[in-house]
């Protein structure tokens, strides 16, 4: 008998043992830490999006700069008052009230542990949040069941692998599994996602290696990172025909060679976003280059240690600048390669270049004159009040050359714009309208030519015609040649030049394409120009003014959040990078 009590007490310790070793490991099983959210989406992923400092980007997206800033603007006001804006901050205020808290924090709380989205095959889209606060997290999913149920779609699913599901519209599937809410676009794509808790690292998107050198290229710190499998993309015929999209046009091959090229010839897109003070930067990089004996490319990528394109330049009320590393004479000499199909309106570029240099050839005598470095600008007019203002106010526009050899090109380049100027107005008199005249101004030490519209018949000079934006003006500061829209702008860019000219300046190593737009112009030339914003609004989309006014009231109010934006691409490191930096008004 004592033997048995022995035994007894034996199997009963061994069992109680057995029992708490499970349920120590059940605990860890239920309650360890959970992986990251990357490892539940599945390696086929052809887009990823993970933002890993939620924090970082609401506090500066709704701290209380940024919301002094916008409800400061007029057009705040106006929005709020709306029916539609009322109904919004009522029920922002019912989910304040049910929570406990108010919508910032509550926000931060439910995603501050990352958000990561990704789109897959067959259609499947997939949500991960991390959430800081799991009770707030199932209040908040109780809150959106119960609506989806009052609307009779709401329900809890069948289990799936092993765990609790729900859908709030009938097509979508998703479960919480603690401080983690999953949803996926169908039942199916869930099933896939929890399939990946219990697999290895292999089969997940983390163990594929192009989306491994992509984070590695967005940098650890981002705050938010994204990832492309171009090798899937370029399946989809929508992406493929954008890529190739600018073949057959000599501009937009001209404007984005070297981009478009690299990402045709790349397997994989990395993006890295950052909060820098007031400022949002965003990185990108390719695997792919453009470059090589062979390439189409080869004209717009410096060819040296230390070459790249100039430093913008900067003029009064500047709404834009570019300033690109292109070689012409090397991209027209490539041009039979480049567009086999010799289109109208190439033959008819080449005709009117004939008159214009008088026969020259184009490649070798004409183009062969310019230095890869060009710059464009893009600004908003000061306008005589002593000439008028026209009623549409459009913006000035100007090229800059730097030329290989100025005292030679310079009487060309000023006989072929008086012949483009003296074919405009041959043009115009046979319509019996009036023609430009031409003058001789002097700026600083350049003496340059402008042609212009007389308005000394015009009355009403409070709304002049269109034609009296134009001031077409040609001037040569040292080494540079500038074809302008307008005398004014010529002005700024001849004194632009001219400081440049006496400062040290370095080429931006590396950097095929610069671009920068000051959204403050932006702003102020659309307000300039508001009412007949207002009223194409009006016609081509049937609004009334009223609701057009609030479209572009809108509109500029946006703008007006943004101080500038700064683009720029060239190579580093053997990948194609790009760098877009918007910094914002608070």
């Amino acid at each position: 008998m004592l033997c048995n009590r022995k035994v007894h007490r034996s199997v009963a310790f061994e069992r109680f043992v057995l029992v708490a070793l499970l349920a120590v490991f059940g605990f860890e099983r239920t309650f360890a830490a959970l992986p990251p959210a990357a490892e539940w989406i599945p390696k086929n992923a052809v887009i990823s999006l993970e933002v890993s400092n939620p924090k970082a980007l609401l506090d500066m997206l709704t701290g209380k700069e940024a919301t002094a800033a916008v409800t400061a603007l007029p057009a705040y006001k106006s929005l709020m008052s709306s029916a539609q804006s009322q109904e919004l901050l009522t029920m922002i205020g019912f989910i304040e009230g049910t929570l406990g808290t108010d919508w910032r924090t509550g926000l931060a709380k439910l995603t501050g542990g990352g958000i990561t989205i990704a789109i897959c095959p067959e259609e499947i889209f997939l949500l991960i949040i991390d959430a800081e606060d799991e009770v707030m997290l199932g209040s908040i999913h109780e809150l959106f069941l119960n609506i989806a149920r009052n609307d009779g779609r709401g329900e809890e699913l069948a289990s799936i692998e092993g765990v609790t599901a729900w859908t709030f519209n009938g097509k979508e599937a998703h479960t919480i599994i603690g401080k983690r809410f999953v949803l996926a676009s169908s039942a199916e794509g869930l099933k896939k996602v929890l399939d990946l808790r219990d697999k290895g690292v292999g089969e997940n998107l983390t163990s594929k290696a192009s989306y491994q050198a992509a984070r590695q290229a967005a940098g650890p710190d981002s705050a938010a990172t994204a990832f492309a499998d171009l090798s899937l993309l370029k399946y989809v015929p929508e992406f493929s025909a954008l890529l190739e999209e600018s073949g057959g046009n000599p501009l937009s091959a001209l404007a984005f060679a070297g981009i478009v090229e690299a990402l045709r010839e790349s397997s994989w897109l990395g993006l890295g976003l950052d909060v820098e003070q007031s400022s949002l930067v965003l990185r990108a990089s390719v695997d792919g280059k453009a470059g090589g004996s062979s390439s189409s490319a080869g004209f717009a990528l410096p060819k040296k240690a230390g070459q790249g394109v100039l430093p913008n330049l900067s003029v009064p009320r500047r709404l834009a600048a570019i300033s690109l590393h292109r070689d012409l004479h090397e991209f027209y000499a490539a041009k039979d390669d480049l567009f086999p199909e010799r289109t109208s309106g190439l033959i008819f570029f080449e005709n009117m270049m004939g008159i214009f240099f008088s026969g020259r050839d184009l490649t070798s005598e004409v183009l062969s004159q310019a230095k890869p470095e060009i710059r464009l600008v893009l600004a908003e007019q000061e306008y005589d009040a002593a000439i008028g203002t026209p009623q549409v106010k459009l913006p000035a526009f100007a090229i800059i050359f730097c030329l290989k050899d100025a005292e030679e090109f310079d009487i060309v380049a000023e006989e072929a714009w008086q012949k483009a100027v003296g074919l405009i107005n041959f043009t115009r008199g046979q319509q019996a309208m009036p023609g430009l005249i031409i003058d001789r101004p002097t700026q600083g030490e350049t003496r340059f030519t402008v042609a212009y519209f007389s308005a000394v018949d015009v009355e009403d000079k409070s709304k002049l015609e269109q034609r009296f934006n134009f001031r077409p003006s040609v001037a040569m500061p040292g080494d540079y040649l500038i074809f302008s829209s307008s005398d004014g702008l010529a002005r700024d860019l001849v004194d632009a030049l001219d400081r440049e000219m006496k400062s040290s300046h370095e080429a931006l190593a590396g950097t095929h394409s610069a671009l920068e737009i000051d959204a403050e112009q932006v702003a102020s030339i659309l307000e300039a120009n508001r009412m007949t914003l207002v009223r194409g609004n009006m016609v081509k989309k049937g609004r009334t003014q009223a609701e057009s006014e609030a479209g572009i009231d809108l509109m500029i109010t946006l703008i007006k959040l943004a101080k500038q934006l700064k683009l720029s691409a060239g190579t580093g490191k053997d990948l194609t990078q790009a760098k877009l930096e918007l910094s914002l008004n608070f």
